[in-house]
């Protein structure tokens, strides 16, 4: 998986970096065969504004949050992404599992006369 890391006004710290690996490992148990990461890490006075970008196999996941740290808008933008995640898995396991409706032995034959 290619990450990638962009500091806008900021400098993108090892620890940083480290915030956003460990995050990346959490969601890869939860996406579908994620590609790429973007991590868009920008200042404006005093707010702090972490984007994450996530490219999986079918789908584009997107979360932005802003802090007075930016290590905590970075754990909240990860939090945000892997709830949709989640989401999207659960929406599709719910549609490729629906059960079959029941058919009733006499509603065939009532059908049929």
């Amino acid at each position: 998986m290619t990450i990638e890391f962009t500091g806008r006004r900021t400098v993108v710290t090892p620890k940083l970096k480290s915030i956003a690996e460990s995050g990346m490992e959490r969601l890869a148990l939860v996406t579908n065969r994620c590609t790429s990461a973007h991590f868009i890490l920008s200042e404006d006075k005093y707010r702090k504004i972490a984007e994450v970008r996530l490219q999986c196999r079918n789908e584009s996941l997107v979360a932005a949050c802003e802090s007075t740290e930016m290590e905590a808008a970075l754990r909240d933008a990860l939090q945000k992404v892997e709830m949709q995640a989640i989401r999207h898995k659960e929406r599709y396991a719910t549609v490729r599992v629906r059960p079959r409706p029941e058919v009733q032995p006499g509603a065939i034959e009532a059908m049929s006369a």
